[in-house]
């Protein structure tokens, strides 16, 4: 069963919970403010923002993985962190009322009503994830997009990037609240990170929250690569609707990644 055990219910809780601390605060940066303009922008970080965190696949039963990525697609892009919380406890994982209303620390009567407005935000917004448009990781069509979207960052190719993108592809970056909106403003932040790092990166194929991710390793100095970045997609349409990058240790610990590799691009054994 979903919540069994302390598997998919307690990572799918946690991700919730995490999304509730600083009630008024978005879990990402997209929902902060506006979109940078300005490439060159400092990087800095906010650690006292509680960003959401992506978690790995193989953590999650596979019957549950497609309804589980469609909700945090649907939920990160439209509803307040309370409504996300309780569409994913409720309509993913299927807990009670009374058990969202426990882990929540709220009431069966807020519980209802929360999931009651997350469904009639999602229905108004013209179901703004169908679920024939995000593809699978393991889907053809998909994997190509990403294998392309690898080719062109091994050899820092900022236009073969660009054209694998949306016209309004989104590229944020927690716990950085800098975000970029467009493919335009997309390709000249990547023309700053492989001017600073240089070519010849090295990638591996993973899956989070359902979704296709990977692992970047920037090429140093000295030889070798170490690891930079693990970045999530949303795949839409053939090209690449959004890439949110973490660069937290705790997130590539929960991925297992190594830190370094010694030479050329591995697959993570898939």
């Amino acid at each position: 069963m979903p919540r069994g055990g302390c598997g998919c219910g307690c990572i799918a809780t946690n991700v919730c919970l995490t999304a509730l601390e600083g009630r008024a605060r978005r879990p990402l940066p997209s929902g902060l403010g506006a979109p940078g303009d300005d490439p060159q922008a400092p990087l800095a970080p906010a650690f006292d923002v509680p960003w959401l965190q992506p978690f790995p696949d193989a953590r999650v039963e596979l019957g549950l993985r497609a309804d589980l990525r469609l909700a945090l697609v649907a939920a990160m892009q439209t509803l307040p962190p309370r409504q996300r919380a309780v569409l994913v406890l409720r309509e993913v994982l299927e807990f009670s009322a009374a058990e969202v209303a426990v882990q929540l620390g709220t009431t069966v009567p807020a519980v209802n009503s929360a999931l009651q407005r997350a469904r009639a935000a999602l229905a108004g917004a013209g179901e703004a994830v169908d679920a024939g448009e995000v593809g699978e990781p393991e889907d053809p069509k998909v994997r190509e997009v990403i294998e392309r979207y690898m080719r062109a960052f091994e050899r820092a190719d900022v236009p073969a990037l660009v054209r694998l993108l949306t016209d309004d592809a989104v590229l944020e970056m927690p716990p950085v609240p800098l975000w970029y909106r467009g493919s335009h403003d997309y390709g000249l932040f990547m023309r700053r990170v492989f001017e600073l790092r240089g070519t010849g990166w090295g990638l591996t194929r993973l899956t989070a929250n359902g979704q296709p991710a990977l692992a970047a390793y920037a090429p140093e100095p000295g030889g070798g690569h170490r690891l930079h970045t693990l970045q999530v997609f949303t795949v839409t349409g053939g090209r690449v609707a959004r890439n949110v990058v973490f660069a937290d240790p705790a997130v590539f610990a929960a991925f297992g990644l190594s830190q370094e590799i010694v030479f050329g691009r591995f697959d993570g054994g898939r």
